[in-house]
């Protein structure tokens, strides 16, 4: 087999998923488990919580493949019903539903359905992405609190800086959804990671954690262990191939890279077509042997390459880490000028992924 492998630690997220819930007791919790549970599997972070209060996913078929492994936990669909037929479905799989836009609430007035759904209004508190302005939510709270195809009518929104904990749109968002707490609503949720671990008055009846729960930091300054979480994925493998560079050769595609002196090159079968960003500039940390390394040159599609001059035991078969136990994702997202988020949820279906409690 290829030496590239993302490993799975299903404890950990076990771990986060009942950090978050210590954050705000007696509160539900949503495991957001969409984009293939933030690129962990889905189906084995799903069986790995049978616990969870709920879960969240983007559209139907990921939907479909949570409510196929756990039959009685509540699926909220987070950004609703894109087209009128789905919401046949939606209760045919007894999912929660988003309603964000006055498309979405008509085409739910306008369905027949065997039974009702539990319907989430979406406030636009600030974020402008979707949802409604909180007087025309007012309006719609009236039609759908009578429907007879909403069993629960439910209140959600989501903050743009909760990442910013001083930000002053934060407290904006909040006094706007505050604003509404005079209509009749069976469950609030308004709190996401950043929001669950530093803002209390956010947390309501249901909690959404999502990069928590994979062991990443919202924080940009604030690494994920400090905040008691333990690291899901460790993409790791082994160098393929190491070599002698003389100084003024250079190293990779477009010679971007030029050894200042003699070098000693590692290779690694991992790129960017396994998720691993072409934007990572050089001096990238890498650990090998369990040492941190530099990576040189441009990272291509299949491969990228280190400076092994500080390992001088590496070799052919060496172990690597690119991000996980012991070197965090956030911190090379840090050096890629990019994510957590997106380095996890980007890699690729040809990285095997193993699993373990």
């Amino acid at each position: 087999m290829r030496p590239l492998v993302a490993t799975i630690d299903l404890s950990a997220i076990r771990h986060n998923y009942l950090l978050a819930k210590a954050c705000a007791p007696e509160r539900l919790a949503f495991a957001v488990v969409k984009a293939n549970a933030y690129g962990h599997g889905a189906r084995e972070v799903v069986s790995a919580l049978p616990e969870a209060d709920g879960f969240i996913v983007a559209c139907l078929e990921e939907a479909g493949e949570v409510r196929a492994l756990h039959g009685k936990a509540r699926v909220l669909l987070l950004q609703g019903c894109f087209e009128a037929k789905e919401y046949l479905m939606a209760a045919q799989l007894a999912l929660d539903v988003v309603v964000q836009s006055r498309e979405q609430a008509e085409a739910l007035l306008g369905s027949t359905l065997n039974r009702p759904l539990n319907v989430w209004l979406k406030l636009d508190s600030g974020m402008h992405r979707l949802g409604f302005a909180a007087e025309e939510l007012r309006a719609w709270h009236a039609r759908l609190a009578a429907a007879e195809q909403v069993a629960e009518l439910n209140l959600i929104s989501h903050f743009a800086c909760a990442d910013q904990p001083e930000h002053p749109l934060n407290r904006i968002q909040l006094d706007c959804y505050r604003s509404l707490d005079d209509l009749a609503f069976d469950c609030r949720s308004l709190a996401n990671s950043a929001a669950i671990l530093t803002r209390p008055g956010a947390h309501m009846d249901w909690l959404r954690p999502g990069i928590m729960l994979y062991g990443a930091s919202p924080f940009a300054d604030r690494p994920a262990a400090e905040l008691g979480l333990k690291p899901a994925m460790t993409l790791g493998g082994s160098l393929i191939a190491v070599r002698e560079v003389p100084a003024g050769d250079s190293v990779g595609y477009g010679a971007s890279w030029v050894a200042a002196r003699p070098t000693r090159i590692g290779t690694i079968s991992c790129g960017y077509a396994d998720g691993y960003p072409r934007s990572a500039p050089a001096g990238t940390p890498v650990l090998v042997c369990g040492q941190r390394v530099p990576l040189v040159g441009r990272v291509s599609m299949d491969m990228l390459t280190v400076d092994l001059s500080a390992v001088p035991e590496a070799q052919v078969g060496s172990p690597v880490e690119l991000w996980g136990a012991q070197l965090p994702v956030d911190e090379v997202a840090g050096a890629c000028g990019t994510i957590g988020y997106e380095l996890l949820s980007k890699v690729t279906a040809r990285v095997p992924r193993r699993h373990r409690y």
